[in-house]
């Protein structure tokens, strides 16, 4: 499994937002500072702002804002609002197995409920 760049970029920039906290960022800063793309920021900025962990403020001194304090964004639910975890084709559509008595599956969603659970067990703010 790999998590995508949407996600790892979110991170960031609420990993960002977080140690700055006592101002407004600007996406160009945010992207100057990654090295990433401002364009591909913007698209992280509406879904997170629409998940409701970012706000935005217009204006001569406006920018991002952390909408929640860190302890309340957890880590598990991030990235359950934004990858994929349909980790097997199966596990789409109408989930069933072309393999006969495939256990696969089972071990699967196993392995995932794991990774999930350790990331749900943590914040935002465990990280800073």
């Amino acid at each position: 499994m790999k998590i995508t760049q949407f996600t790892d970029y979110s991170l960031r920039l609420l990993l960002h937002l977080a140690h700055n906290r006592e101002r407004a960022v600007t996406v160009r800063e945010v992207a100057d500072y990654y090295g990433i793309s401002a364009d591909h920021l913007k698209k992280i900025v509406r879904q997170l702002a629409e998940l409701g962990h970012v706000r935005t403020v217009r204006g001569k001194n406006g920018g991002l804002l952390l909408a929640r304090d860190p302890k309340d964004i957890n880590l598990g639910r991030l990235f359950r609002d934004e990858e994929n975890l349909a980790l097997l084709p199966c596990f789409e559509g109408d989930g069933r197995c072309p393999v006969r008595d495939c256990k696969l599956r089972g071990l699967v969603d196993r392995a995932l409920d794991a990774f999930l659970a350790v990331l749900e067990g943590q914040t935002l703010g465990d990280i800073l």
